[in-house]
């Protein structure tokens, strides 16, 4: 349970331990007793958590260009980025201000929306399994295939109830995942209903985000209950081992995208990447670039 401290926090604080501690799914968590408000593991505040973007926003775009390199240089690996949440959580955020800082070669984003007519004519794993990242590649996922057993399940679009089953494809899926090498980071960003109530209202004061807001979503908001039992669910029979979800208090929106920032780096540090070695003669090459330089006037 995330709970707010109550104590005065140091604009230069930062991470007390590894996000991923703070922020992991574990036993027992009741997604009912989270503060959406709170800041788990950062002790610091908004401009403290500013500064620390800086910083490993440096730290990530390195090791975002070692992965990349990896990848054009025969290596396997990727990464994939879920990021699950309530409409207004800040998933197009994170797309925006946290990959946004590295090069946008090596990454590349797939929104999942509602299924298309071909897709629907496919398993709903289909479409998934074809956006996967490429070698090198950091892939994000807003939203993904728990829509299946999120959305899927509270508008009851299926019938019966196949979500035990669900979860277990789901697992066998990502494990399929990791062992072709591209390593799960699951995140939900979660934020309060009166939170969502503001952002839905500040969608209609800014001419700039007249695009977003969409009268629906006030009839999703009336399945609030619903979403967290879902949610609940999806935790407590999906977060593995080796593919632990995240959970993320999101009303502050500077600390949801440190978090996803320094999960990110984290689980690119883990890879221990490394630059490629040269897979040519290195010192006849600098023999010869040395004789052009000395050769062009």
């Amino acid at each position: 349970m995330v709970k707010k401290s109550g104590k005065k926090r140091s604009a230069t604080a930062g991470w007390e331990g590894r996000a991923a501690d703070a922020l992991r799914v574990g036993p027992g968590f009741d997604l009912g007793e989270l503060d959406t408000s709170a800041t788990p593991g950062f002790d610091g505040d908004d401009a403290a958590g500013e500064a620390l973007m800086k910083r490993l926003g440096r730290r990530l775009s390195d090791l975002q260009e070692m992965l990349y390199a990896e990848g054009r240089s025969g290596g396997t690996r990727a990464v994939l980025l879920v990021l699950q949440g309530m409409d207004t959580s800040g998933k197009g955020g994170i797309s925006r201000h946290v990959l946004g800082m590295v090069d946008p070669q090596g990454v590349t984003v797939r929104a999942f929306g509602v299924p298309t007519e071909e897709e629907r004519r496919h398993h709903y794993l289909w479409r998934i399994r074809r956006a996967l990242p490429q070698p090198g590649r950091i892939g994000v996922f807003d939203r993904s295939h728990y829509e299946d057993v999120l959305v899927v399940r509270v508008d009851g679009l299926v019938e019966d109830d196949p979500w035990l089953e669900r979860y277990e494809e789901i697992i066998r899926f990502e494990r399929e995942t990791e062992a072709a090498r591209i390593t799960v980071l699951k995140c939900a960003l979660m934020i309060s209903p009166h939170e969502q109530l503001e952002r839905l209202s500040e969608r209609l004061t800014r001419p700039d985000k007249f695009w977003k807001y969409n009268p629906s979503d006030l009839d999703v908001r009336a399945k609030w209950d619903d979403y967290m039992h879902a949610y609940q669910d999806v935790f407590d029979h999906t977060s593995t081992a080796s593919a632990p979800w995240h959970v993320i208090p999101a009303d502050h929106k500077w600390y949801a995208r440190l978090a996803v920032t320094q999960l990110l780096v984290d689980t690119l540090e883990d890879m221990n990447l490394t630059w490629p070695a040269a897979d040519f003669d290195l010192d006849a090459e600098r023999a010869r670039l040395a004789r052009m330089l000395e050769e062009t006037p």
